[in-house]
């Protein structure tokens, strides 16, 4: 596949916090190690399947979940609740829905699953090691956050 999988995560969440949540954001670069263990966070995962499978993950601290929420559904918020593990898995399911449209203008078709998210205190988050991974900073003005896709070839 021809893709650049980190401009593709890049345009993806740009487009998703200028348009959805009005949140100014920045990109780094990519990290040359992948990232397992959580404190006081959440993470917002989605598979996907097709010409490749894959998933795509979203590790956000608890402070730039909070932002994020507060930012889409219009409402401050001030502990991790419903609206805040809905919107992660929201979040994650926007990104894709534009890493979706890169991977179709270079002939490759997925199809989506459900979002699962996780959040707790400290928790653990591996699989699919063997498959190649992209991991992108961003930064909001409440702190850093992941975004991680993870690809196998179907074919």
């Amino acid at each position: 596949m021809d893709c650049d999988l980190k401009q593709l995560i890049v345009e993806s969440t740009q487009t998703v916090f200028d348009t959805m949540l009005m949140l100014p954001l920045t990109a780094g670069a990519p990290l040359a190690q992948k990232v397992y263990s959580f404190s006081d966070s959440i993470s917002g995962m989605l598979g996907f399947a097709g010409d490749v499978q894959g998933m795509l993950t979203i590790h956000c601290p608890a402070a730039v979940a909070l932002a994020v929420t507060a930012g889409l559904l219009g409402m401050e918020v001030d502990s991790v609740d419903d609206d805040v593990k809905d919107t992660i898995g929201e979040l994650a399911n926007m990104v894709l829905g534009g890493i979706k449209e890169g991977f179709a203008a270079n002939g490759v078709a997925i199809s989506l699953a459900i979002p699962t998210v996780l959040a707790g205190r400290s928790y653990r988050v591996s699989g699919m090691d063997d498959a190649h991974w992209t991991l992108v900073p961003f930064t909001i003005a409440e702190g850093e956050f992941l975004v991680e896709l993870k690809l196998k070839n179907s074919r």
